[in-house]
């Protein structure tokens, strides 16, 4: 099945284009990929137009307020000459959203949802099977956040039966934008009740990676857009089901959401790989399944999401003994819950590899195997993700009552009000994941 990307601010429209770059690059013959792993790969991301000597062109929609950036990833696109994006698949203006959510979601959503939904409407049509779309965007900004919330809403109106998965990037903690906890929460509240999942990639873990695992001197967020984008083909790349282990699998999404969204009140998703290292280490390098699935599986137990400074000491509780329940302050001292796992597994003799090691009582695991590519993943959603919820929370509840900023958002269409009900729509969902204990 095919899907859709909507690339959306400057955020999404730079990860959307390395993550096509990947596909792209990941699915060549030279690299001794199966045939039927190539032409799934070209299925699901892009479509072939007339003509022999036609590049594929990428299923996806550009969109932002302002020009340079979705220039300069159209170039970047052509200039591989690999493949390119449609002739007509990029929507732009000349003034940006000003990282103002309320900008993003009440001023340009209206003013340019029909010609935005226009450009997506005609790729979906040119897809012979519709998996569902996958909507990057940055939580920080305006334009990503607001519009991209906006647009999600209206996808869901449009579709309302296709899978709409949102891959989130959570700004770096010391602050990108002054109201980025305003439209951290904004978006979180609205998205949580109209996306089927949210993935969050968080700017600080991921800079870690870039910085300890990759050895990446001078990070850019060049840097980190290839991590994540390299995250992403990791699940989304064709793979071969628990279910047949010769065929790969045709609906990566309902795949994905089937065994990780198991209630819909839990839809935030984590992804964690192993191992991540420079090209230049890989060279020198050698692995183990048996010591891959350990590292892997203290990994969930301890919610690191990298090799590096696992916490050994994390324990789960002996079989049959419940879990003690903690405070929300106290929970970083207890071991990780999880509520859904999915496994998947890429290399060399990779059915050879025992995941029993990850199938410990109380905790539901769910496997994909596959006989391509290097990476190994996890991809789970998890409660501790309430201990990013909670300072963003607080932070820009903060903000609001010192009227702080507020006034930016009143004055395109958001009031006190809107702002509460956020914040309970967040405070729920903390609620609901520190229930599970």
């Amino acid at each position: 099945m095919s899907m859709v990307l909507l690339q959306l601010g400057q955020c999404g429209n730079q990860i959307g284009q390395e993550l096509l770059e990947l596909v792209n690059t990941d699915g060549r013959n030279d690299l001794g990929r199966p045939d039927s792993y190539r032409a799934i790969s070209l299925e699901r991301f892009f479509r072939q137009e007339a003509g022999t000597d036609a590049v594929p062109v990428a299923r996806a929609v550009l969109v932002d307020m302002e020009p340079k950036v979705i220039s300069h990833t159209l170039a970047k696109a052509m200039k591989s000459g690999q493949w390119s994006y449609g002739n007509h698949s990029h929507f732009c203006q000349k003034q940006g959203s000003g990282n103002n959510w309320a900008n993003g979601f009440c001023i340009h959503g209206p003013r340019h949802e029909e010609a935005v939904l226009d450009l997506v409407q005609r790729e979906v049509e040119q897809c012979e099977r519709f998996g569902g779309f996958i909507a990057m965007m940055s939580l920080a900004g305006g334009t990503g956040s607001g519009l991209g919330t906006y647009i999600t809403q209206c996808l869901r109106d449009m579709y309302p039966n296709s899978f709409i998965l949102n891959q989130l990037t959570w700004p770096y903690g010391t602050g990108e934008v002054i109201v980025q906890d305003y439209n951290a929460v904004l978006t979180l509240s609205h998205l949580y009740k109209t996306s089927d999942a949210l993935l969050i990639h968080e700017n600080d873990t991921v800079h870690k990676i870039c910085s300890q695992l990759m050895n990446i001197k001078q990070i850019s967020f060049t840097d980190i857009n290839k991590v994540i984008a390299h995250q992403l083909g990791s699940v989304l790349q064709p793979v071969c089901t628990r279910w047949s282990i010769s065929e790969y699998g045709s609906n990566p999404l309902g795949d994905l959401l089937e065994s990780l969204v198991t209630h819909p009140e839990y839809k935030l998703l984590s992804l964690m790989n192993i191992p991540l290292m420079s090209d230049k280490s890989l060279q020198f390098s050698t692995f183990t399944w048996p010591a891959l699935m350990k590292n892997l599986r203290q990994m969930l137990i301890a919610n690191a999401k990298m090799e590096a400074g696992i916490d050994w000491q994390m324990k789960l509780p002996p079989a049959g003994h419940p879990s003690v329940s903690k405070p929300f302050s106290d929970r970083k001292l207890c071991f990780n819950t999880s509520l859904a796992n999915l496994l998947v597994l890429r290399g060399k003799e990779v059915f050879q590899a025992d995941t029993g090691i990850l199938g410990w009582s109380g905790k539901l695991s769910r496997k994909l195997r596959l006989p391509t590519m290097v990476t190994r993943c996890l991809k789970t959603n998890l409660p501790a993700q309430q201990a990013k919820l909670h300072p963003e929370k607080c932070t820009s509840l903060g903000f609001l009552l010192a009227r702080a900023y507020v006034h930016q958002y009143m004055k395109h269409g958001i009031s006190e009000e809107d702002f509460l009900d956020c914040f309970t729509t967040v405070e729920q969902v903390i609620a609901s994941y520190s229930s599970l204990g």
